[in-house]
């Protein structure tokens, strides 16, 4: 490490930021520049993070460190257990500066407008001149988006991603979309039926390493009253693993993938979906990169159209789009609330004990794994909060908290825009409201469950019936100039208002009982 007098710049690198293609920058000098990282207790506290994302952060971490090591680059690097347990990042950085004296402070691009603003901070108050560099992880660059966005009357993620298809020639015939279509959404929507998955879903379970081991120790001592159950870790905490599991699932699961990616089976947590995108938002796999490799799958005939598509979609189109608007409209935009929703996050997101079997299946699940898929995600745990009213504030602090592949640019949009509505349409062109047939149909977990879908009054009433019902009926005159809720708005003028009053005192009665 170069004499603190001589420390041209900290190269500051983020637990979200382990690109081990693009870390260095090219004017980079071992003999002037240095690395910093830090394990900082306010990452896993300032929302109860799941063990499972707090192991995964810092094993990723600690993994990154040792790469760094093993080339010979200069790193400082902050382990968790070497500092206070209400130890912040602005807190060890501040302290770092102080001691070395760098003549410039460099990171890239942040995912995290609150991280963002606590290094700015640290910065101007040490005096420290800072560099924030553009992410090159992303295919979309932030002026692209702009440019994108700017003169459109609204934002709509089609247009966005016919724009990236062509740009970056995927799934493209000359000028043509291959197969002749954009999308096929259509055809990725199948259910199980009563038979349940087809075939047996591919297994990610790795055994983790030493290093993980230790890490999985260190949380448990350090985080005992988190949520998460560590006697079963898989996630891929270098390239190669994550490599390994994308070749896993390009093979055994992808064919599938298409056909059911909205579907729900209990018990059954990962089905034929990649989890890629948790060593996606790390890093540890380029998004490009992933493209390509579905894509040759479909070009040699080892993966349907559909099925490639719709798996481009989320990765080229939605990822790429919720990163733009985050950019675009934070830190304003965390707290939008179109529908002033106030209810709070009832007791049960943090412990799976409720009668609902999806809640109960859904819930369980990712507080054990810090896992489910974007179907759970929106169509069963964020329907239920759009349709009760929660502040979108809290859930949004709760999809951060639970998820192993949460990170703020990714998950703020999703659930603020997508999952809640709470910008009132600048994401998404509707709120995703359903009553509880759709979680029937796309499940079997009615078939365990106390309450029936088809009821919405009365002790066998599904809750979600309930909620939808009321939610339509209690947002009239916000959704009645939505075009695309006009047949859902239809069907709420045609009740007979005994019955809509019975379901609103049946759901005033819901409010009271589950918090």
């Amino acid at each position: 490490m170069a004499p603190s007098s001589s420390l041209r710049r900290l190269l500051v690198i983020l637990g979200d930021q382990l690109d081990y293609d693009r870390f260095v920058p090219d004017d980079f000098d071992s003999n002037t520049d240095l690395f910093w990282m830090a394990e900082a207790s306010e990452e896993s506290t300032h929302v109860l993070s799941n063990k499972h994302r707090i192991v995964y952060f810092l094993s990723s971490m600690r993994h990154f460190r040792d790469h760094l090591r093993s080339i010979n680059i200069p790193i400082r690097y902050h382990s968790l257990e070497h500092h206070d347990e209400d130890s912040s990042l602005s807190y060890l950085l501040r302290k770092d500066i102080l001691e070395l004296n760098p003549l410039e402070v460099s990171i890239v691009k942040p995912g995290d407008f609150r991280v963002e603003a606590s290094i700015r901070s640290v910065c101007r108050e040490t005096g420290s001149e800072l560099n924030i560099r553009h992410d090159l992880h992303f295919i979309c660059k932030e002026n692209q988006f702009e440019e994108h966005a700017a003169n459109r009357k609204s934002l709509r993620l089609e247009f966005f991603y016919r724009e990236m298809r062509r740009k970056n020639n995927i799934l493209m015939e000359k000028s043509d979309p291959t197969g002749g279509s954009w999308n096929y959404d259509k055809e990725n929507r199948e259910s199980f039926k009563k038979t349940g998955p087809p075939s047996t879903a591919p297994s990610y379970e790795e055994t983790p390493d030493r290093l993980t081991r230790e890490v999985i120790s260190l949380v448990k001592k350090r985080f005992p009253d988190h949520p998460g159950d560590l006697s079963h870790f898989h996630w891929p905490v270098t390239p190669r693993d994550a490599q390994s599991q994308l070749d896993k699932f390009v093979g055994e699961g992808l064919p599938l993938f298409g056909r059911f990616q909205d579907a729900m089976w209990q018990d059954q947590k990962t089905l034929f979906h990649s989890l890629v995108a948790a060593p996606l938002n790390l890093r540890l796999l380029d998004p490009l990169k992933v493209i390509r490799q579905v894509e040759r799958a479909y070009d040699e005939g080892n993966a349907p159209l559909a099925a490639t598509e719709g798996f481009i979609r989320q990765v080229l189109g939605w990822r790429e789009y919720v990163r733009g608007i985050y950019h675009m409209y934070m830190p304003g935009y965390r707290e939008s609330n179109f529908f002033e929703a106030s209810e709070t996050l009832p007791n049960f997101f943090w412990t799976g004990e409720t009668e609902m079997a999806c809640m109960k299946s859904c819930l369980t699940q990712v507080l054990d794994t810090g896992y489910g898929h974007h179907i759970q995600r929106l169509m069963v745990i964020g329907l239920y909060s759009l349709l009760r009213g929660v502040n979108p504030q809290e859930i949004n602090n709760w999809f951060l908290a639970s998820y192993v592949d949460a990170v703020d640019w990714v998950t703020t949009p999703n659930v603020i825009g997508m999952s809640q509505f709470a910008d009132g349409g600048l994401l998404a062109s509707k709120p995703y409201s359903a009553t509880g047939a759709y979680v029937n149909r796309m499940s079997n977990y009615c078939k365990s469950c106390q309450y029936n879908p088809k009821e919405s009054v009365g002790p066998k009433a599904c809750p979600f019936t309930t909620l939808y019902w009321n939610f339509l009926a209690r947002h009239r005159e916000r959704l009645s100039g939505n075009q695309r809720m006009v047949m859902q708005m239809r069907n709420l003028e045609r009740m007979d208002e005994g019955k809509l009053n019975g379901i609103r005192k049946a759901a005033d009665s819901l409010l009271h009982q589950s918090n």
